[in-house]
């Protein structure tokens, strides 16, 4: 009994001795304790709702956008908002007030002034498509170009506006957009500036660079064609072309011109070589492409579309094709001829 006594003894012992080795359980949280009487919690508000939300990868509904209302700002409010610009017009220009020069034309590089012919025929051909387009479009100022030189756009571009000017006595302005090399006044034999250069860099006013030119001393008059245009030539050649032509007094040149003439030509650089004409280009409603026959490349032409991509381009005026239609016609020029000068004259 004595051993089985002392053995139970023992096994208490080491039964006390593991308890006390062993770290005490943690006390139970007081909100855990079940209440003997538990007592309902106050309802708690909602928390607000935060002001930027995360995004939710689900299409939310429409929303139906509120109208929009105009609200007329007082005059000594600060302006915030653009606000139209009015078309810029100078009422000061008075094409009285042009120079008259006398100007000595090369005839044989203006077939325009002729009376009849197929170059005639083909000039008033382009002119009627230029009419036919601005009944149903906007345009007035024109800007002849091509992709590379020698293809003769600057030919295209006198000769289209001495055509222009023959119709019904049109008031035509004539501009030397071609400010690296200018061509224009040499075709007129007519002094080679003050110019476009001159005006675009702030040198010279709009009724500086124009000319018209003088009157025969003999009486006789004009050429048709010529008694109506009026021209701006290139100026002095500037190694700063690029920068001229990119400023903001081509777009006022072309604004202030517009309401005193029923047509405006430009002639332009290359567009292939060089920005100048691209530039110009955006103050004009159409551009013109020249090409070559037998000699504008397919690629080049594409070049020049992409180069204006950002302008109305009108079309492509092929030159110098070698099969030329045939002269005479069914009518014959003569009758074209007479009943253009009589219009003319009338006016």
């Amino acid at each position: 009994m004595s051993k089985i006594y002392e053995a139970m003894r023992r096994a208490e012992l080491d039964a006390a001795n593991r308890a006390a080795a062993e770290p005490a359980p943690p006390a139970q949280p007081a909100s855990q304790i079940p209440a003997a009487n538990p007592i309902p919690a106050a309802p708690v508000p909602p928390a607000p709702i935060p002001a930027v939300v995360t995004t939710i990868p689900i299409a939310p509904a429409p929303i139906p956008a509120a109208p929009v209302i105009a609200i007329p700002i007082p005059a000594a409010a600060p302006i915030a908002a653009p606000i139209a610009k009015a078309p810029i017009t100078d009422s000061a220009l008075d094409l009285a007030n042009i120079r008259q020069v006398t100007w000595d034309p090369s005839l044989h590089q203006l077939p325009a002034l002729e009376q009849r012919g197929a170059a005639v025929e083909q000039f008033r051909t382009l002119r009627s498509r230029m009419q036919a387009f601005r009944d149903l479009n906007t345009l007035k100022s024109i800007l002849i170009s091509s992709a590379l030189p020698q293809e003769g756009k600057s030919f295209v571009a006198i000769n289209l506006a001495i055509t222009f000017a023959r119709h019904k006595g049109r008031r035509v302005l004539l501009i030397d957009g071609d400010m690296r090399r200018a061509t224009l006044h040499n075709l007129l034999g007519a002094p080679e500036g003050p110019g476009l250069t001159e005006y675009l860099a702030g040198k010279a006013t709009l009724t500086d660079v124009m000319q018209c030119p003088n009157p025969s001393e003999t009486g006789t008059p004009l050429p048709p064609g010529l008694a109506s245009l009026v021209f701006i030539p290139g100026g002095l050649a500037s190694d700063k072309a690029g920068d001229l032509s990119g400023n903001q007094r081509f777009g006022r040149l072309i604004a202030e011109a517009a309401p005193h003439f029923h047509w405006i030509v430009v002639d332009s650089s290359p567009v292939n070589l060089v920005s100048d004409g691209v530039n110009l280009a955006r103050a004009c409603d159409g551009v013109l492409l020249i090409a070559r026959g037998g000699h504008t490349k397919f690629e080049a032409a594409q070049r020049a579309l992409a180069e204006l991509k950002a302008s109305n381009v009108l079309g492509f005026v092929l030159n110098a094709v070698e099969d030329q239609p045939a002269t005479g016609g069914y009518y014959g020029y003569d009758q074209y001829d007479k009943i253009e000068e009589n219009q003319v004259h009338r006016q």
